[in-house]
């Protein structure tokens, strides 16, 4: 059970989307006139004029279910459900209609409903995201619905802009999380698919807080994508093999260095060549004679002086 939360300004194109479909059953309804299309509309308009002051009277809930459901619901369960939906959100007192479509394999209904009571009052859509996602779960529960197992019962050939990238994301890095090493594995298979990795970091500092992965134009955080995708728990794979993005970027700043030092065998000069010679490099017998002659020197002085 999924539901998803709209709000509009005008009754008529919503009323006429819900209804204007093929394989369209309107299932319940209250508080408006049902001999029509226009009927419906026009009773929604009136009582919108008992709070004109609100721009987007308009509420419009889908409520899909998965197809393993399909034959527990029946049209009255699913005005059981919807009603149910609606007193847990707090969707009361108010004019309402359920319809349902039957143009997909998934049974789904669409409710439309007046954000202004029937006393003139506006319905509250604070935090309607969050508590739809709780009294989804809610009543998934206590009536045995079907609990998908992850984003892989997603359709995503379905998918619109922007959960279309996001989901395109979720399965680049599932593939190659296993496949990499360490970070710069990764960042370099997600490129090949055209996604980017960006590191939050602490401030000024190096310390790395948060990650987010972009595809095109459209940029999400790992938490976002997947809550396993946060940066502490990527990092945290990395790290279990020895090879967090701490030693990564330590590792690939002091890359370039080690290809300047060069290889030394036992049978090459004791010479190191380059600036770093001048901390490695042994004195050389040439280097010794002169102080060898300033000691003789020393010693002819003090023997003229006795």
């Amino acid at each position: 059970m999924i539901g998803k939360i709209k709000k509009g300004s005008g009754f008529k194109g919503c009323v006429n989307y819900v209804l204007g479909k093929e394989q369209t059953v309107l299932l319940h309804a209250d508080g408006v006139l049902t001999e029509s299309r226009s009927d419906i509309i026009r009773s929604f308009c009136m009582q919108t004029g008992m709070n004109p002051d609100l721009k987007k009277p308009v509420g419009h809930i889908a409520l899909s279910y998965s197809a393993v459901d399909a034959p527990k619901l029946t049209d009255e369960k699913m005005v059981q459900l919807a009603q149910e939906y609606m007193r847990e959100m707090k969707i009361t007192d108010t004019q309402y209609i359920i319809v349902r479509h039957q143009d997909r394999e998934h049974p789904h209904v669409h409710i439309v409903f007046n954000r202004i009571d029937n006393n003139g009052k506006t319905i509250s859509d604070r935090n309607d995201m969050y508590r739809n996602e709780q009294v989804c779960k809610k009543l998934k529960a206590k009536h045995g619905l079907y609990f998908a197992k992850g984003k892989e019962q997603v359709k995503q050939h379905r998918l619109k802009e922007p959960d279309k990238s996001k989901y395109e994301i979720y399965t680049a890095v599932k593939n190659e999380i296993g496949k990499s090493r360490n970070w710069q594995q990764l960042q370099h298979r997600l490129a090949e698919k055209g996604i980017t990795i960006q590191f939050k970091r602490k401030g000024q500092t190096d310390e790395i807080q948060g990650i987010s992965f972009s595809k095109g134009e459209y940029t999400f955080k790992g938490s976002e994508i997947d809550r396993s995708f946060s940066f502490s728990k990527l990092d945290r794979y990395f790290g279990d093999t020895g090879l967090n993005v701490a030693e990564s970027q330590r590792q690939t700043a002091f890359a370039p260095i080690r290809e300047q030092i060069p290889t030394r065998s036992n049978a090459e000069s004791p010479f190191i060549s380059g600036s770093l010679g001048l901390f490695f490099a042994s004195p050389s017998p040439v280097d010794e004679e002169p102080n060898l002659n300033l000691r003789k020197n020393k010693k002819k002085k003090k023997r003229l002086k006795l």
